[in-house]
């Protein structure tokens, strides 16, 4: 059976362990008119990925079989044709149907022998694109007449009916296959409703108090209609999506907000290793690559939790000590948590302590004199905090170099008045307890020395400290 990509390459390769099957075959004969000779592809999803399973050849009347031994992982699987064509079908329990239709009209004239369910799939996706189209039409039509207020209300009522519309037809298709694999697909697909929740008279700020129990709704019945321990959903696009929009769009971007959601979905897929395998790398990998400050601590969550706690028996040991190393280099410096002390000597040769700071706020930065980005930083740094001194700010910079009288010539040459810390050696381990892998690096400390902020851009320091100070004092 050839193995290769369509599309990409995940950030953890998953060799899912081949878990024992019925050794039942599979067999899908397809014809194809106005197309021969030609090599075609059986292939699946894969979260957002899509990778071949099978290949056929057509003959001289476009006639080809994909065929194996045993049967394949059920989910949402594609034909792919010459010219980037494709067409989706459902592999479920019955794997040995045939399916004809033209090469230049393959969808439209698409049709199954053996399969009901797919014949019933195709109906779908044929009437679900209708409906689609149509609320789009509405909605573009919404946009070229948002200033007249008459039509806004019309296309809002009509886009509503459009809504209800397609809801009910996603109802009324889990109803009439509940015990397939179809009906588990369009399920995850029908939206919760949030109730209209009533506020008692008098109550202060009644908006956001609405605003809190919607969106706690929303949150808590998100994955109302997906079964997370049916692993037939691995290989459809429905899952990583829905994984998607719920920690991107619907919780709130805290890391103890995401951590706590975290623990619910772990918990509801553990007793599926397929489930559980996929959700714990979907979860690593997008906590990984998030830009958005503090989910370092989500990421030392799940490495602590499953992939050095002996879960993730999928992962090799060097993957493993890898990511110990990554972690233990996260672990002391995550938002929320007390800055380690610096004791060091300083340009002024005497001995300067982080903690006997008392301004506000405190700026830590690691610099280098010559390094290139630095070199942009450090004087947006002076001039800002020329203008922030008198605010209760201090800056407490440490350079990385151990050229003495490199760092110094730059002081003087830049006049910089702040505490300027000197540690060639690295006695204080700086580099360990702040993760200082690169320059320039600014971490912004509170009064307690708590981490408020981390790897924060020079331009960005002031509207931080601006925000900070008019909502979280």
């Amino acid at each position: 059976m050839m193995k290769k990509f369509i599309l990409g390459i995940p950030f953890i390769f998953l060799a899912f362990s081949a878990f024992c099957q019925p050794k039942n075959n599979y067999e899908i004969t397809v014809s194809i008119t106005g197309l021969r000779d030609s090599t075609i592809f059986l292939a699946y999803h894969f979260g957002d990925k899509q990778y071949i399973t099978d290949t056929t050849v057509l003959d001289a009347m476009g006639n080809g079989v994909f065929s194996g031994k045993e049967k394949l992982a059920q989910g949402i699987y594609m034909i792919v044709l010459p010219g980037k064509k494709y067409f989706e079908l459902l592999m479920s329990d019955d794997q040995n149907f045939s399916l004809s239709c033209s090469y230049n009209d393959y969808f439209n004239t698409l049709r199954f022998n053996g399969s009901d369910e797919n014949t019933a799939f195709l109906a779908y996706q044929k009437k679900w694109g209708s409906l689609q189209q149509k609320s789009l039409s509405n909605s573009k039509r919404l946009q070229s007449n948002k200033a007249n207020q008459d039509s806004v209300r019309i296309l809002n009522e009509k886009q509503r009916i459009i809504e209800s519309e397609m809801k009910a037809y996603l109802q009324s298709v889990f109803d009439e296959n509940r015990n397939n694999l179809l009906g588990i697909l369009v399920k995850s697909l029908i939206p919760i409703e949030i109730p209209e929740f009533r506020i008692a008279d008098g109550t202060h700020n009644p908006d956001s108090v609405r605003w809190v129990k919607r969106y706690n709704y929303n949150k808590d019945h998100f994955f109302d209609n997906i079964d997370l321990t049916d692993d037939r959903l691995i290989r459809t696009p429905i899952l990583q999506a829905r994984l998607e929009a719920f920690f991107t769009n619907v919780v709130i971007q805290s890391a103890d907000s995401i951590n706590r959601e975290i623990d619910k979905i772990i918990r509801k897929c553990e007793s599926n290793p397929k489930m559980f395998q996929f959700i714990a790398v979907y979860l690593f990998n997008h906590f990984r690559e998030s830009e958005i400050m503090g989910h370092d601590a989500v990421l030392v969550k799940l490495a602590d939790d499953i992939y050095l706690s002996g879960k993730a028996d999928w992962i090799s040991n060097d993957f493993k000590n890898d990511l110990q190393r990554q972690v233990e280099l996260l672990r002391h410096n995550l938002i929320g948590l007390k800055a380690k002390d610096l004791i060091m000597n300083s340009y002024k040769g005497i001995y300067v302590s982080l903690y006997d700071i008392e301004k506000d706020f405190t700026i830590l930065y690691f610099w280098e004199p010559n390094c290139g980005f630095c070199k942009e930083y450090t004087p947006k740094l002076r001039d800002y905090y020329q203008r922030a001194k008198n605010e209760d700010v201090e800056v407490f910079a440490v350079c990385t170099i151990s050229n003495k009288e490199e760092w110094s010539k730059y002081i003087e040459d830049n006049k910089l008045t702040w505490i300027n810390g000197w540690d060639p050696d690295r006695s204080t381990r700086f580099d360990y307890y702040y993760n200082v892998q690169s320059t320039p690096m600014i971490y912004i400390l509170d009064k307690n020395k708590k981490i408020i902020a981390k790897k924060i851009s020079i331009d960005d320091v002031p509207s931080f400290l601006e925000t900070y100070r008019k909502y979280y004092r």
